[in-house]
């Protein structure tokens, strides 16, 4: 297998910045810069990427490796949002031209997910810069393991330039996708939260046979796999204390701490007109409100569930979009008082229980249009028709726990980072 780990030396427009300030941490696409961009030389390149790849000075690494002498770079691809991110979410993005390079953009969010032949011709090497979010159904890691295949097929080489995983990594919560639940937002074989960064995540899902589509059933393949390490970064450092700026890797996610409470929500918000979880207001993942909830009743009853690390409070806000635009919407929002102690995963499940016992709203049976969706982001029918019947996260927390300690033990092969 083909696995090189390059080890350190010691906005989103096409402004070129020149100064570059040291941090405590440095993101790979800063240190490849100071090795000279060593293992692009003489090749032509073709970078996967959106507005979050950046240096600390904001400038893009799109623009980075075109003006660096060192580096051919000839085309770009999209992953969802588009390189520059101005395609919203879910919206088809479109081949074009790059008005900041002039370089073709390939789009992986339109008609296909996985690179063609036709796209990656020519290219020698594919470089990969996104700001992961640590959590497994958003698509940018699914958009990665489809590149990689496509390269292990042509015999081109890949390099992810690595990036801290907002949520830590130590953060480890849920079941592995079960075998006929692979999909676009479900890709790997892996809990819902991963602890790894997405150059180790890249290096587990190489060497562990783990790429097999987006379905899941096909062969495994290896890619010839190169990963620039981040400096600074280590295992108890979330974002915020990475000196590093946040640029909000998709529209629901502006600011870091959004990232940490997707998965605290977005399970619950898959289910339309059952509870707005923040979306179309100013706390995007951080609320739970619906216009028939009492937020004072709601409070009560989750701080009865004595859930480590986490405190409520009621909070009432009139949504600008979404089903609930225009209403003034009750319920609680969440804050970490033990970020540590918190489960992550576990916070909607437990107000899911909460609303049942007050107000006796299933939402299995209010949006039954979403339920395949629901059990894809899952990557299981199991919270759906186990949970989904009794609401009593006493029926779910073992099955939801049954992986962790396994892949905890099988990730630790694959740590960068202490």
């Amino acid at each position: 297998m083909w696995i090189k780990l390059l080890l350190p030396l010691a906005l989103l427009s096409c402004v070129r910045a020149q100064a570059v300030v040291t941090g405590p941490v440095r993101p790979g696409i800063e240190v490849l810069r100071d090795r000279g961009f060593a293992g692009l030389e003489g090749k032509r390149v073709a970078l996967l990427t959106n507005p979050s790849g950046v240096d600390r000075e904001l400038r893009s690494t799109a623009d980075i490796l075109y003006d660096a002498p060192q580096v051919n770079l000839v085309a770009l691809f999209a992953p969802e949002h588009g390189v520059r991110g101005n395609v919203y979410a879910g919206a088809k993005v479109d081949d074009t031209r790059d008005e900041c390079t002039g370089l073709p953009v390939h789009s992986l969010y339109g008609s296909t997910r996985q690179p063609t032949a036709r796209m990656l011709e020519g290219i020698d090497v594919v470089v990969y810069d996104i700001q992961d979010v640590g959590s497994r159904s958003y698509t940018f890691i699914s958009t990665l393991g489809l590149m990689m295949r496509s390269c292990a097929t042509m015999g081109i080489e890949v390099m992810v330039l690595d990036r801290p995983n907002p949520l830590g990594g130590r953060k480890i919560e849920g079941a592995y996708v079960q075998s006929d639940f692979h999909s676009f937002v479900g890709q790997y074989r892996i809990p819902y939260i991963y602890g790894l960064t997405v150059g180790e995540l890249a290096t587990l899902i190489n060497e562990e046979g783990l790429n097999r589509g987006q379905n899941g059933k096909e062969a495994p393949l290896h890619c010839n796999l190169t990963v620039i390490p981040m400096e600074g970064w280590h295992r108890d450092m979330t974002f915020d204390k990475t000196g590093l700026p946040w640029v909000p890797p998709s529209p629901n996610i502006p600011y870091p701490q959004n990232a940490v409470n997707y998965p605290c929500a977005g399970l619950a918000g898959e289910f339309y007109g059952y509870l707005n979880i923040g979306i179309g207001y100013t706390l995007p993942f951080s609320t739970f409100a619906a216009e028939w909830i009492d937020a004072d009743a709601l409070k009560k009853r989750l701080d009865a569930f004595g859930v480590p690390g986490v405190a409520w409070r009621p909070i009432h806000y009139t949504p600008s979009y979404g089903s609930s635009a225009g209403k003034l919407i009750h319920g609680v929002q969440f804050h970490f008082t033990d970020y540590d102690a918190a489960p992550l995963t576990k916070l909607q499940f437990y107000v899911i229980q909460a609303v049942w016992e007050l107000y006796k709203k299933n939402p299995f049976e209010m949006s039954e249009g979403r339920l395949a969706m629901f059990d894809k982001v899952c990557g299981t029918d199991y919270v759906r028709t186990v949970f989904g019947k009794s609401l009593n996260v006493k029926d779910l927390f073992p099955y939801w726990d049954k992986d962790v300690d396994d892949f905890r033990s099988l990730s630790k092969k694959y740590y960068i980072y202490d």
